[in-house]
């Protein structure tokens, strides 16, 4: 009898604190990255959910079945080499649950990966996203604007993150959108999102980076295309431009409120997308090579 109202109790104290949990944000998409995602973390719990109540009803059946108090003193249980039937169902099943999620995970990072479907003829916003210690700067190259720790975006329309880090490796994360993607110091990652309804949500580094980590989120307000546009109007009347010596206070380590600037830091600090090392590496060869090419013009007129 106490056993049976201490699990009553459990149950009503666990079902009085779910009742207060506010709904998970990544099973709330309100894109279509989002949304395979969410499709394939319920489906990876409905199958597990379904794995674990057949094997504690056989647990259950067994345990009653063949419990010790129904046999007899003398009882000695038959002595069984192996049986192939059971065998290929016990190893068979795992091999094709797994092999099934394996198809499942391959297939929807390709989705996730690439330009989100729908939005494959629509030209994409570009946005650098870049990281610092615990900050996260913002910048449109085309409409020429950067914020700080808050993300202005328009509703159908692709998104176009390049992210990268001015201090240790972070994770670009909006979880309503997508999942998340590193940003390191050295190299430029891309991810693609889209916001099919607007409205206000979460940002964050999903990945421990020191003792501001807590605090290293950011603000993302997703509009009509018609608000963006003037948004970027009015940034462009009212807001100062952003310099190289501003832009260096700002990489100093702390926490920072939201902050918005006509002009981006890629002017004078651009990203370190590897094309353009590729770029430098390039004209420096061409220059050694017409150093190369001058200085045999030079040792042939000598010899004449």
């Amino acid at each position: 009898m106490k056993l049976k109202r201490a699990l009553l109790l459990a149950i009503v104290a666990i079902a009085a604190v779910l009742a207060g949990c506010e709904p998970l944000t990544v099973l709330n998409p309100k894109g279509p990255q989002a949304e395979v995602q969410a499709n394939d973390i319920m489906m990876s719990i409905w199958l597990m959910s379904g794995i674990v109540i057949v094997v504690f009803a056989m647990l259950a059946y067994m345990l009653i079945k063949f419990r010790s108090s129904k046999q007899g003193k003398d009882y000695e249980p038959p002595h069984i080499e192996g049986n192939k039937w059971v065998e290929a169902v016990c190893v068979g099943i795992p091999v094709l649950i797994v092999a099934y999620l394996s198809f499942v995970s391959v297939q929807s990072n390709y989705k996730v990966e690439a330009t989100p479907p729908g939005y494959e003829d629509k030209e994409p916003l570009v946005v650098y996203a870049s990281s610092s210690n615990w900050k996260w700067h913002f910048s449109y190259p085309e409409e020429d604007i950067e914020t700080v720790n808050y993300l202005y975006i328009p509703t159908d329309r692709a998104l176009e993150f390049k992210l990268y880090s001015f201090g240790p490796i972070t994770s670009f994360w909006i979880p309503q959108l997508g999942g998340q993607k590193y940003a390191m110091a050295d190299m430029v990652t891309t991810l693609h999102l889209a916001a099919d309804h607007p409205g206000e949500f979460m940002g964050r580094n999903a990945n421990f980076s020191g003792k501001g980590f807590a605090e290293n989120t950011f603000d993302v307000t997703a509009m009509s295309p018609v608000e963006f546009e003037e948004w970027v109007d009015e940034v462009h009347q009212t807001a100062d431009p952003i310099t190289e010596d501003k832009f260096e206070e700002l990489l100093e380590p702390g926490h920072l409120g939201k902050m918005t600037f006509t002009g981006t830091h890629l002017d004078f600090s651009p990203a370190p997308e590897g094309h353009e090392h590729h770029q430098s590496n390039d004209e420096d060869s061409e220059e050694n090579h017409e150093n190369h090419d001058e200085h045999e013009g030079h040792t042939d007129h000598s010899s004449h």
